[in-house]
């Protein structure tokens, strides 16, 4: 018997434009899993409270935490907003945070990317640095300023992946080159998380669950943007695919389809 095509919920934004209330997610998120993993991409709306997390979790096969120019909101991990650190979508933090802990809790198969990274690490109790480029000794993370996304989205930035870790063997060890954007960074790590990669600065730029019932692993930077050319990024959907195969075979008492 033929193994489905996997559906992947992906964590919607909410933006108030043109007079209508939208939940969406951007394109190059929605791409990457159609190509980089083969699966079909499904939004899930921000209206928590109003979605049955565990009928969606019974119809899909893998969740993806997308970024956004949105921050998580500080009152979610103990801190005063600022108007220095907006624009923040409490809708999302809301319906993201249960998505995030259903899905460990299920063993849905789990990839976190930017914000995504961000919602992860406090739904499990850590903190965030709101703006890490003002702290002495921190590097400036943020995407240059420019209308041309590759500019902004250029790979420029070293991680050094944790020996032995997770990460290190899906992408290789080492140091890889990658393109992290952001300004809120990890503060305190979350519980039940383990650093799979850092920037030369010490910033946090990767983490997995541990002990997860299966595959939960975040990156600050953004895969999803050069998947169909550059192999790191390549590498982690297809590990992400591989996750959602084989969850979907355990679950359905199918055979896991063939790369």
């Amino acid at each position: 018997m033929t193994q489905p095509t996997p559906i992947i919920a992906v964590a919607a934004d909410y933006k108030e434009l043109d007079n209508y209330r939208w939940h969406a997610a951007a394109e190059t998120y929605l791409r990457a899993i159609i190509v980089g993993l083969g699966g079909i991409p499904l939004i899930v709306p921000s209206l928590a409270g109003d979605i049955d997390l565990d009928a969606l979790l019974d119809r899909v096969d893998g969740v993806l935490l997308p970024g956004s120019k949105s921050n998580v909101h500080p009152s979610r991990y103990g801190e005063a907003p600022s108007p220095a650190s907006e624009p923040y979508d409490v809708k999302r933090d809301a319906m993201a945070f249960a998505l995030i802990r259903a899905a460990i809790a299920r063993g849905v198969p789990l990839f976190a990317i930017c914000r995504g990274f961000q919602e992860l690490n406090v739904a499990l109790g850590g903190t965030l640095i709101p703006e890490v480029q003002d702290l002495p000794g921190r590097h400036d993370h943020r995407a240059p300023v420019s209308d041309d996304q590759t500019v902004r989205f250029a790979i420029r930035q070293d991680v050094q992946v944790t020996p032995g870790s997770e990460l290190a063997g899906i992408v290789g060890e080492g140091s890889k080159r990658v393109n992290s954007l952001h300004r809120q960074a990890i503060g305190t790590l979350g519980e039940n998380l383990s650093v799979e990669a850092t920037a030369p600065d010490g910033t946090v730029e990767a983490v997995r669950v541990r002990n997860a019932r299966g595959f939960a692993i975040g990156v600050q930077w953004h895969p999803e943007y050069w998947v169909e050319s550059d192999e790191t990024s390549a590498r982690l959907f297809a590990a992400f695919g591989r996750a959602v195969r084989t969850y979907m075979a355990a679950r359905d008492g199918l055979p896991v389809a063939a790369e």
